[in-house]
């Protein structure tokens, strides 16, 4: 089959749902399948430096953020034609994969409805606790949000049953999405649950985002780390995103606070890097703590199996949250803030606060209890007792697992 996927910004930019895009093409192409990518072209010199390739589709666009990583393709009739041009030059269609949340999404949505194809949707963000988190008037950039996808869809209103949904919160404007869509998907029992509970989907399915087979591979295969001393520090490692919402400020001032000796490494890039180091060099922690930057992904595993734990931060923002599920698959636990990613690990890790049996809005975020189980946590290491990862999330979270579940999906949409 051909599958057209449709993503919010460039497959080769930075970020969870892209680095999950690639991979989805990568093992559905294995599978004898044909994927294209339809995303707003990328600007400034890594925009230039990505080669050409026959199965993205770079959308006209603008860059939005000072980097120019990240664009904006705007969905209306002139994209629209640009889009069909382009498309004339791949094979016929199949079937349309939203992985998009905002203009991507428009865009997709209103191809497919040119072209009477079904739609798989699937929702990677909770858009009222991201828009909460990142911009200083929620309630006003949801309205126009809402207003903005109204205008720009129109399936949704013959796809209704009963009263349309002319809400203004983030859960409305999901339900649009989902109206649109012949199935839709999340990556996380969690999210799925609470899609189905606020009434976006009566249905929706549950599809981890997954890790290379290869790479995983070689991971678990590299013996090139030397194996640290008895008496060495822990490492611990946090991963992400520098930015408000992933809670890495709370973090170091937990470090310092906790008193732990130990070696902190701090993976990835961000708004944030400044102000974390400058925190840092003002609180003096007894730990060492190492900004060490973006780092390949393959590079990023191997320094994950090679710490004693991961320390997850962020409380309510994920939608899955795959670094505790990449450590569990390398074999090494976390220490985990969130509940809702707590509950979907299963095993495996040291709970902050009130842990997996806490209501998401009752987690404890508070600073003296990440600096507890921080405390906790490296004396458990230490004294040899560290906790153990559920062995089954290794092979559940393969990407060829995951593909062939998508597949699954597309395939029952297929047979409508």
């Amino acid at each position: 089959m051909h599958v057209v996927f449709f993503g919010d910004q460039h497959v080769e930019s930075f970020g969870g749902a892209q680095v999950s895009m690639r991979l989805q093409r990568r093992f559905l192409e294995r599978a004898g399948h044909t994927v294209t990518v339809v995303a707003p072209r990328m600007h400034g010199p890594r925009g230039r430096a990505i080669a050409p390739d026959a199965a993205v589709i770079d959308l006209p666009s603008i860059p939005i953020t000072v980097d120019r990583e990240y664009s904006l393709a705007w969905p209306g009739r002139r994209t629209d034609a640009w889009l069909d041009r382009a498309m004339t030059r791949r094979p016929p269609v199949d079937l349309v994969h939203v992985q998009a949340d905002f203009w991507g999404a428009f865009i997709g949505h209103r191809f497919a409805e040119r072209h009477g194809l079904p739609v798989v949707q699937t929702l990677h963000n909770r858009v009222d606790v991201g828009i909460e988190a990142t911009t200083p008037f929620p309630g006003a950039v949801l309205r126009v949000l809402n207003a903005w996808e109204r205008r720009a869809l129109r399936g949704w209103e013959r796809r209704a049953v009963g009263a349309l949904p002319r809400g203004r919160d983030g859960w409305a404007y999901l339900r649009r999405l989902a109206l649109q869509s012949d199935a839709v998907t999340a990556p996380s029992a969690h999210f799925a649950r609470r899609l189905e509970t606020h009434g976006v989907a009566p249905r929706v399915d549950v599809i981890w985002n997954g890790i290379d087979d290869d790479v995983l591979d070689a991971a678990l295969a590299d013996d090139s780390a030397p194996s640290p001393a008895s008496d060495a520090a822990p490492v611990l490692v946090w991963m992400g995103r520098m930015s408000p919402e992933k809670r890495l400020l709370p973090f170091l001032e937990a470090v310092a606070r906790s008193g732990i000796r130990a070696r902190v490494e701090v993976l990835g890039g961000g708004g944030q890097r400044r102000a974390a180091e400058r925190l840092v060099a003002r609180l003096e922690p007894a730990a060492s703590v190492v900004f060490a930057g973006r780092r390949p992904y393959g590079e990023s595993l191997a320094r994950l199996r090679a710490a004693d734990a991961l320390v997850q931060t962020s409380i309510g923002f994920e939608t899955q949250g795959m670094t505790p599920f990449e450590a569990a698959a390398l074999g090494t636990p976390s220490i985990v803030s969130d509940p809702d990613i707590a509950r979907e690990l299963g095993s495996g890790f040291w709970a902050v606060g009130g842990g997996m049996d806490a209501a998401p809005d009752a987690a404890d975020s508070s600073i003296e209890a990440l600096a507890r189980t921080l405390r906790a946590a490296v004396a458990d290491i230490r004294a040899g007792r560290s906790v153990a990862v559920d062995p089954t999330v290794r092979e559940r979270f393969r990407q060829s697992s995951r593909t062939a579940a998508m597949v699954e999906v597309y395939e029952r949409v297929l047979r409508g």
